[in-house]
């Protein structure tokens, strides 16, 4: 399979990358330009990465850059990194990449366990997640060509420990539990589906 990656040079998009290049085709796309430069907050950006690409088989999304800081802090605009980033980049990478994508492909995209239990900082991750989530159940009714879509949503992972004191009492994913729901997501046959790879 052709499976794009964005948001590989990120801590999960890194180790996915590694796990899955040995079995597939692997398209490393993200802002430092990897195989492709890529930067989902642009619809333009998005759309000249799958001119580059060409027809693929499955994308995969580790990238979603949202505002974390205190309460205080939020605005209008702070809020807005999240809802351009995590949320309509995402989005977008969907809305367009429908186009380009393989009959039965697959896109998968990523929440995380904020969206049901939030904490102090992550307002605007939590209210994100939740439309990503939302926007996963609603286009799996709508996709055609067999087009799947799933989200995968871990809590904090453990190759981030600088996020544990973010979430206390929360056990940490391990990478291959998160590898594992990633592949649940592109492999297997369900669609709609947010997976909690813990």
């Amino acid at each position: 399979m052709k499976i794009i990656i964005v948001g590989a040079s990120g801590t999960m998009g890194t180790y996915l990358s590694s796990a899955l290049e040995k079995e597939h085709e692997i398209v490393r796309a993200d802002r430092n330009n990897h195989d492709v430069q890529v930067d989902i907050t642009s619809t333009e950006s998005i759309e000249s990465m799958y001119k580059r690409v060409g027809p693929f088989d499955a994308l995969i999304c580790t990238a979603g850059p949202t505002y974390v800081g205190p309460w205080i802090n939020l605005t209008d605009k702070t809020f807005r990194n999240g809802v351009e980033g995590k949320m309509m980049g995402q989005i977008n990478l969907v809305l367009i990449g429908q186009h380009y994508i393989n009959r039965k492909g697959s896109f998968t995209l990523i929440s995380g366990a904020l969206t049901h239990e939030p904490q102090k900082n992550f307002a605007n991750a939590s209210a994100a997640n939740s439309a990503v989530e939302g926007f996963v159940r609603a286009a799996a009714i709508e996709l055609e060509n067999g087009i799947r879509i799933n989200a995968v949503s871990p809590t904090v992972i453990e190759n981030s420990p600088q996020y544990f004191p973010f979430f206390p009492g929360e056990i940490p994913v391990t990478m291959k539990q998160l590898e594992f729901g990633f592949r649940k997501s592109v492999f297997g046959a369900g669609t709609g589906q947010v997976i909690k790879p813990y």
